[in-house]
């Protein structure tokens, strides 16, 4: 049986009273606060309340049946800089005006800085952009995203099938009229797999629409443009390193990656930055007790791997076979080769140069064969201080050794001697060579156009070896041009392939890289 509650004593009510209130004190008190208000408020006959207001023309209105987004404001808060009004226009948004399957108006009222956050700043369109809306925050990460994860070929043949069928109309060129003449029903259209092209004979009816595209390009190598720099960042190689990674080579065929550092182990990549496992790990070697300072691939096919640390022998890593050989020694000249940590590769794979160990009176080369791994030859250099670093020839037919007080000897391998000397302009402390310019320089040492020589100071001085010969090399020649962007010692000097971009870098201070470009040298 059900226990029956007992009745509340009239204490009992009183003091509930007190506490909670009664239906009749909700409805006083209710009342009260809306005509203090301004609004007014009246009973209804089932015992409800109706509220209504007036507006600015003092019309009455009912609050019951206005929308809730009417009722309420977002406050978003005073915003520390005037939001300037961004136009943006997505060269890659779809033709197709689907709507969107969902929509949130808070994305409008949303503002996002790209200034202050390091890491959106890659997101501005020009340098001085800071504010910009949630919507168009929104399209500018999936610009991004699509950026770094191209679209996938399956899904490019699908949209590419539709936009055909709708024939999205493209002019070759407005000034001439070309898409008038063609007609509106054989337009060139462009989808994603490219240009859909029109009738054969109507195109050949226009014999400078087909041309027109290579009207104002050189024959030789593209001219890059000095004021636009494009790059891209990719995913990184590998997610972990046992260690700092103080070595990197490519392969000069074939999209691989090698990296080395003092833990001792060289890792092999593939470079593949658009695959689902972007660049992923293919081996990886362990050598105990050795840190790494100098490994690279073996040109030109790159079918072994090099590498070496301060030890007096060196490995050589055959990828074919996998097997790994030890040479261990330099005969007749162990005494000037104590360490094998800094060697360089000839471009075209036949030599191999060592730093030698021995300072007295200046620095020396060893030279070896790289495929017999004998001696073949030496190179000296006077220079207080001893060996700063050598180069070789684009051709790998001989070298630029470079004195730590700013001597460069030119040695020629085909005569086995020293075929020039001149000394670099203003040197303090020299501490690094580049060549670049492949088949643009003389022919006799080397063909390339381009040496560069970094200082201790900072300071890049840029040569053009165009006119030099092997009886014409200036002894004090002057640069083209002298880089002082770097403030600390110059610890990397790279050409690109062409010799139109040079790589200038500092070890010694963070983000120390600067680009550099040839012949306008900006």
């Amino acid at each position: 049986m059900a226990r029956s509650q007992p009745d509340k004593g009239n204490t009992e009510l009183e003091l509930e009273k007190a506490v909670f209130g009664d239906k009749f004190g909700f409805h006083e008190n209710l009342r009260g606060h809306a005509l203090a208000a301004g609004d007014q408020t009246r009973m209804t006959t089932e015992g409800t309340l109706s509220h209504t207001s007036k507006d600015k023309d003092g019309a009455l209105i009912d609050i019951e049946n206005i929308r809730d987004a009417d009722l309420f404001v977002l406050d978003s808060g005073p915003s520390a800089k005037p939001f300037p009004p961004t136009v943006y226009q997505d060269q890659e948004a779809s033709t197709d005006n689907k709507e969107a399957a969902w929509y949130d108006s808070d994305d409008e009222r949303i503002v996002v800085s790209l200034q202050d956050n390091p890491r959106l700043r890659k997101l501005r369109n020009y340098e001085d952009e800071d504010l910009v809306n949630g919507v168009e925050y929104t399209k500018r990460l999936r610009r991004q995203f699509e950026r770094l994860y191209p679209v996938p070929a399956w899904a490019v043949q699908a949209r590419g099938t539709q936009d055909s069928a709708k024939g999205r109309g493209y002019s070759l060129d407005a000034s001439e009229g070309s898409s008038a003449d063609l007609g509106s029903e054989d337009e060139m259209s462009v989808d994603s797999n490219g240009l859909s092209a029109p009738p054969l004979a109507k195109l050949l009816q226009q014999p400078k629409a087909l041309i027109r595209e290579h009207q104002g390009q050189s024959r030789g190598r593209r001219k890059l443009r000095p004021e636009v720099i494009d790059m891209q960042r990719t995913k990184d190689v590998g997610e972990t390193q046992p260690s700092a990674v103080t070595c990197l080579a490519f392969h000069p065929c074939h999209p691989l990656l090698i990296s080395s550092g003092p833990a001792g182990t060289i890792s092999l990549h593939h470079i593949s930055p658009r695959s689902p496992n972007p660049n992923p790990l293919l081996a990886t070697l362990y050598v105990k007790h050795i840190p790494i300072n100098t490994s690279c691939f073996r040109p030109p096919q790159g079918s072994k791997i090099l590498f070496a640390g301060r030890r007096r022998y060196f490995h050589t890593w055959d990828l074919e076979t996998g097997r790994i050989n030890k040479v261990s020694h330099i005969h007749g000249h162990q005494s000037e080769q104590k360490s094998m940590e800094r060697f360089k590769m000839s471009p075209c794979g036949r030599w191999m140069g060592l730093v030698g160990s021995r300072r007295k009176g200046g620095g020396l080369i060893n030279i070896l064969d790289a495929h017999t791994n004998l001696w073949v030859a030496e190179v000296r250099v006077e220079s207080n201080g001893g060996l700063a670093d050598f180069v070789w020839w684009g051709d790998g037919e001989g070298m630029v050794l470079l004195g730590k007080g700013g001597e460069a000897v030119e040695w020629d391998g085909r005569q086995k001697r020293v075929i020039a000397r001149w000394v670099d302009e203003g040197a303090v402390g020299t501490t690094t060579v580049a060549i670049g310019g492949r088949g643009s320089g003389a022919r006799d040492i080397g063909g390339d156009r381009w040496i560069a020589v970094g200082s201790s100071s900072g300071i890049v001085n840029v040569y053009d070896r165009k006119n030099w010969g092997s009886g014409n090399l200036p002894a004090s020649p002057k640069p083209t041009k002298a880089f002082d962007q770097l403030t600390t010692p110059t610890s990397h000097l790279v050409f690109s392939p062409d010799g139109q971009l040079l790589i200038m870098g500092s070890q010694w201070k963070r983000d120390a890289l600067r680009l550099g470009k040839h012949p306008s040298s900006v």
